[in-house]
């Protein structure tokens, strides 16, 4: 939860956020009412996939950095696939 509240702090200051987030959290990101959230079905604690993918890490950033440009409201959420 307290990435929720920096991400908060961070929009309150025009610094705009993404939060990459697994699947299993989707429930408790749609309570926190964060701007922006990527969901990947990645396992917990690895939002980005396993140690050393960096093409699937890569891959999931620039869906997280689309996300920011298309978002058109508060509280978008978007599954990775």
């Amino acid at each position: 939860m307290s990435v929720g509240h920096v991400a908060r702090v961070l929009e309150e200051a025009k610094i705009a956020t993404i939060v990459i987030a697994v699947k299993s959290f989707e429930t408790r990101m749609r309570m926190m009412s964060l701007p922006r959230v990527l969901l990947t079905p990645q396992l917990l604690g690895r939002p980005l996939g396993n140690p050393f993918n960096e093409k699937l890490q890569i891959t999931i950033l620039n869906r997280a950095i689309q996300l920011l440009e298309r978002a058109d409201r508060n509280g978008t959420i978007q599954d990775y696939y």
